[in-house]
């Protein structure tokens, strides 16, 4: 089946519900579920165009790793749109179709998709793409609803009227109404009626159909996204993304696609999407990605069950041995242990808010962070100092920075280091060292064809991520 269309990945949120191996700066998106790829390039390859174009929208802390986590799987953006600011899925769609419009693709169908989204049947997924590509060449928005299994009070739902045709006899129904997460008895009213199918947040629309729309329905949005887009200029890097302007996007509306859009657009069908769906909302939802033994137990990662049923078990590095354990989730990060009763791993996310509220890191870092220049590992830490093993990719390099707060020892482990130290250069290597005083502007660039290791001893009265005054910066995170 050959089908002319453009694919837009909307890539963002922090999957707080998967916590702790989803947070903010690496989410659920790059976690592997169903394969050895993560959501994110299962996403991208689900389902090939004869005319292929590829925009992926993401956040600033995203971006590069969005890049990465393609490449690694062999695929590339035809654009990628950095946004400085969390505006939701409205502004996120509209750059998208600018860019679509701008690229000469006004007309051709734009098939919006979630980057977190758990779908294996290729083939039913690919024939209700097939009608939403053919009802959006004929003008149409187009949703796709799930036909819902059990009341689910967890998503949205789309209540359907009559049936629509295309010219073609493709076959959909019209939506007459977008609806809220409901309570769980009005989700069973909503099972028992029949016409309520779940809102999956999928879509397809030509990026013209989409903008006029816009401009009827709300313009003020549209305008404010213009603005935006014309200030942020054409200037794609080599990598093929492009920075939003975050002044004029700090003044844009944060409101859903469904909110400002669909919900009250009069030309709005949804296609019966009666393939496999899941968005992975929660622990529960994972577990169900993972064969069960004889007592319904289910691991990722090594584990070992004594007189336990019912037991899912996430963990990637230690041995996890579950002993007279029933109807438990239990996930096992480096720097994080999450225990939970099945049934309440939609109240995870208070455990992130109240991270949040502290200001613990972990509820935004992993003890191994990913940046543009490799990634560092926090060994170990006290109050008054931190330990990381840094890995620097070849050709990579860190800003020119500064800290008010602590001072910092590089040992080099491996390879071949240039260390800036205030007035002066240094060449390191393995089994060399320089200290850095607090206040004193410092770089690390890899001059090597091999990743530049080194372990970093940070001491001093504040430690947190936040003290860092950047100079220059060839990522541009100035």
């Amino acid at each position: 089946m050959k089908l002319n269309f453009s694919t837009v990945i909307i890539c963002g949120g922090a999957g707080s519900r998967l916590w702790p191996v989803s947070r903010e700066n690496r989410p659920k998106v790059f976690m592997p579920v169903s394969s050895q790829q993560s959501l994110l390039s299962e996403t991208a390859s689900r389902i090939k165009s004869e005319n292929p174009w590829l925009c992926v929208v993401t956040s600033e802390s995203l971006g590069f790793q969005v890049l990465a986590d393609l490449k690694s799987s062999q695929q590339e953006a035809n654009l990628t749109i950095i946004e400085p600011l969390r505006r939701n899925t409205a502004p996120a769609v509209l750059f998208a179709a600018m860019a679509a419009n701008d690229a000469g693709r006004g007309d051709i169908p734009m098939l919006v998709l979630p980057a977190d989204h758990v779908i294996q049947d290729k083939i039913g997924f690919e024939m209700a793409v097939a009608k939403a590509v053919d009802f959006a060449k004929s003008g149409n928005l187009v949703t796709f609803g799930i036909p819902p299994t059990h009341p689910e009070t967890g998503y949205g739902y789309l209540k359907l009227g009559g049936v629509a045709l295309t010219p073609s006899k493709s076959e959909g129904r019209v939506v007459e109404q977008f609806v809220e997460k409901p309570a769980l008895t009005i989700a069973e009213q909503y099972v028992s009626a029949g016409n309520f199918h779940w809102n999956s947040g999928m879509f397809c629309f030509t990026p013209k159909a989409l903008l006029q729309a816009a401009n009827q329905i709300a313009p003020n949005l549209l305008n404010q996204v213009k603005e935006c887009w014309q200030a942020s200029g054409s200037e794609v890097s080599k990598e093929n993304s492009l920075a939003l302007d975050k002044n004029t996007m700090a003044l844009i509306d944060d409101i859903s696609l469904d909110y400002a859009i669909m919900e009250k657009a009069s030309n709005v069908v949804s296609v019966n999407a009666s393939f496999d769906w899941d968005d992975v909302g929660s622990w529960d939802a994972m577990a169900k990605h993972f064969p069960q033994d004889e007592f319904g137990n289910a691991t990722q990662g090594k584990a070992i069950f004594i007189d336990s049923s019912n037991n899912f078990v996430f963990g990637r590095e230690r041995l996890i041995a579950a002993v007279g354990l029933d109807n438990l989730i239990i996930v096992d990060t480096p720097d994080a242990l999450l225990i939970s009763a099945k049934g309440h791993s939609q109240s995870v996310k208070k455990v992130v808010d109240l991270l949040n509220k502290v200001q613990d890191e972990r509820a935004t870092y992993h003890s191994t962070v990913h940046r543009p220049w490799g990634t560092y590992t926090v060994i170990e830490e006290g109050p008054d100092y931190k330990i990381k093993r840094i890995v620097v990719q070849p050709g990579g390099k860190l800003s020119l920075q500064m800290h008010h707060h602590r001072n910092e020892h590089w040992v080099v482990i491996s390879g071949k280091a240039e260390i800036i130290n205030g007035d002066k250069v240094l060449h390191l290597n393995a089994n060399e060292s320089t200290y850095i005083p607090k206040k004193t502007q410092h770089r690390l660039t890899n001059l090597g064809d091999i990743p530049l290791v080194i372990i970093e001893a940070q001491v001093g009265e504040y430690l947190g991520e936040d003290d860092i005054i950047r100079f220059d910066d060839q990522y541009g995170r100035l």
